[in-house]
């Protein structure tokens, strides 16, 4: 356990953000599945701006990697425009 003063903040901190991060990847993680579920073609067109503005959020606060979310961004863009 930690002993300093400082040490002891720096874990509450790192808890509190990892708490923080977990929510917001699982809740875009969610959301890509939502829509690679919708066969839709006018609601996965509605939807896809919303994820993609999701996933660049969490890259830009490195929540996922920025290579990550253009890779989720490719491959959903792709499923959209196969509808």
């Amino acid at each position: 356990m930690a002993n300093h003063q400082s040490a002891i903040k720096r874990i509450r901190q790192s808890e509190k953000k990892r708490v923080h991060n977990k929510y917001y990847a699982k809740t875009a993680r969610n959301a890509v599945r939502k829509l690679r579920a919708t066969s839709d073609k006018e609601a996965a067109n509605e939807l896809l701006p919303k994820v993609t503005a999701m996933l660049d959020k969490l890259a830009k606060i490195n929540v996922i990697h920025k290579n990550k979310a253009a890779n989720l961004k490719s491959k959903l863009a792709s499923h959209v425009n196969k509808l």
